[in-house]
């Protein structure tokens, strides 16, 4: 990055539905990418600053660089007012805060950027409201799980992997793999020939839209979208995987990733949250570089 500016973090106190959302802006000085901020979608259940406060980290690198960033607990989450809600139910959380972040900043259009369920909030507020100040999106490993896949996921990139090492045999011959592991392989077989586990627990669910999974909704955004995507993709997650892997086999999904509006950006050894210093300031510098590009996008129609 380059010299960095100065900055300020302030908080903001957001109206949404009669609650109250709490989100801290970090605001440059002086703004480098045109009038255009990112607001930081925070996947739960957590809060603004995130796994090893990430995103307080990512927010404040961008101001330095002259990009306002807006990190939010929406409603039932950190700071925020409100019951405990599913990702699927914050889009009118999202435009509150997209309201606000607005009139604070002087902004004119947002970037949004969601890691997890965040992305996939993203995604729906997209389709929900189809809101013109939403100039580029940038998801990282998004959340595309169902019933069945988890299971195949880790079949595919963690169970068969393991039955490829003769060390694994070894141990399983020696009696050095516990009943439980077994047990858990066979499981994960069952679900995902289709048996299935029961679904987690949810928070608050979403309004019905219809009966098509949100993972199809996903879909009809990332397709209508007529901002550029950044797709951040951990190589050593499987959230990441499934998401790839739905992508790759879902009809509804056919296409979508190799969309000449789509940078897909691959970083082979970050985990899921980016937890290593390397990934966190990848992560940083490919999102300033995308926020500029969205700038430029926005110039060039």
């Amino acid at each position: 990055m380059s010299q960095p500016c100065a900055y300020r973090d302030r908080a903001l106190l957001i109206p949404c539905q009669g609650e109250r959302m709490l989100a801290v802006l970090s605001e440059p000085a002086e703004l480098t990418a045109g009038n255009i901020g990112i607001l930081v979608i925070v996947g739960g259940p957590q809060y603004r600053a995130g796994s090893h406060r990430q995103f307080t980290l990512l927010g404040r690198a961008l101001a330095s660089q002259g990009v306002p960033s807006l990190r939010l607990d929406y409603r039932g989450m950190g700071d925020a007012e409100g019951d405990k809600r599913d990702f699927e139910a914050v889009s009118e959380d999202v435009g509150a805060a997209i309201d606000a972040f607005v009139q604070a900043a002087g902004v004119e259009g947002v970037v949004l950027w969601g890691l997890c369920d965040g992305a996939s909030a993203a995604l729906l507020y997209c389709e929900a409201r189809q809101d013109p100040r939403v100039r580029g999106l940038c998801l990282l490993n998004p959340w595309a799980r169902s019933d069945n896949s988890l299971a195949k996921t880790q079949l595919k990139h963690y169970y068969w992997q393991r039955l490829s090492q003769p060390e694994f045999w070894k141990k399983l011959l020696g009696g050095g793999v516990g009943r439980k592991a077994i047990q858990d392989l066979l499981a994960n077989a069952r679900a995902a020939l289709g048996v299935g586990r029961p679904a987690p627990e949810q928070a608050q669910a979403a309004p019905q839209r219809d009966k098509r999974p949100y993972q199809q909704h996903m879909a009809k955004a990332w397709r209508e979208f007529a901002g550029p995507i950044q797709l951040i993709i951990s190589g050593n997650d499987l959230t990441a995987k499934e998401f790839l892997d739905h992508a790759g086999s879902d009809p509804h999904w056919r296409g979508l990733l190799g969309q000449s509006k789509v940078q897909r950006v691959d970083l082979p050894t970050a985990d899921h949250t980016f937890s290593h210093r390397a990934a966190s300031v990848a992560v940083q510098e490919h999102t300033l570089a995308f926020v500029r590009r969205t700038h430029s996008f926005e110039r060039g129609k």
